[in-house]
């Protein structure tokens, strides 16, 4: 669960840090971005590293996977007594300690039962859907923020995002900036976390 967790928050987080880096890059004037490519060093971050060591996202990770837990808990013990409850009405059809028509009524509401369970764990699937989204898309943009703000401030000429070797395959050490990325994002966040105590 945590590794899926991880991927799904590295693919969700690349994804909006691309599409804002795009929007910042094509909003710029060619000249402009000539000249500043020229000037600057092109870096990068280590994406599942940042989404490891981050403490916005392993407090938020440990929120989700509590919320998790406890829906996968509620959905498992609904099912155990559907599951003991059907088991019940078989045995006892089999004992013949039923009238048919006893036997249809309860039949019909098990599978009610049944239709209503399905439901309800479809919604709940649905709530750990979206606790997941507003996990990975609360995290993105922390570090698409942080990531703006350290890049104008270092002049780099672009911060890339690698997950995976993807897209940087290889690279000189140097311009691999996880580390102090990290300790300004933690640093960052130790803040606002004290400040909304």
């Amino acid at each position: 669960m945590k590794k899926a967790s991880l991927i799904l928050c590295a693919i969700a987080v690349m994804g909006a840090v691309s599409c804002n880096n795009a929007a910042t890059t094509d909003s710029a004037a060619t000249t402009e971005t000539a000249a500043a490519a020229t000037e600057g060093k092109i870096v990068y971050v280590d994406l599942d590293r940042i989404l490891m060591d981050y403490d916005m996202a392993n407090d938020l990770r440990s929120v989700v996977e509590t919320k998790v837990n406890n829906i996968q808990a509620e959905i498992n013990r609904k099912g155990q007594k559907l599951e003991k409850d059907v088991a019940a009405y078989q045995e006892k059809i089999q004992k013949g300690l039923m009238t048919r028509s006893v036997a249809e009524a309860q039949g019909q509401k098990l599978q009610q039962q049944e239709l209503e369970f399905n439901n309800y764990a479809a919604q709940k699937q649905q709530e750990i859907n979206e606790e997941q989204m507003v996990m990975m898309n609360q995290l993105g943009d922390a570090i698409q923020t942080y990531l703006t703000k350290y890049q104008a401030e270092k002049g780099y000429a672009m911060i890339l995002t690698n997950s995976g070797g993807a897209p940087v395959i290889a690279a000189d050490a140097s311009l691999d900036i996880t580390e102090t990325v990290l300790a300004g994002l933690n640093e960052e966040y130790i803040k606002t976390k004290n400040t909304k105590e």
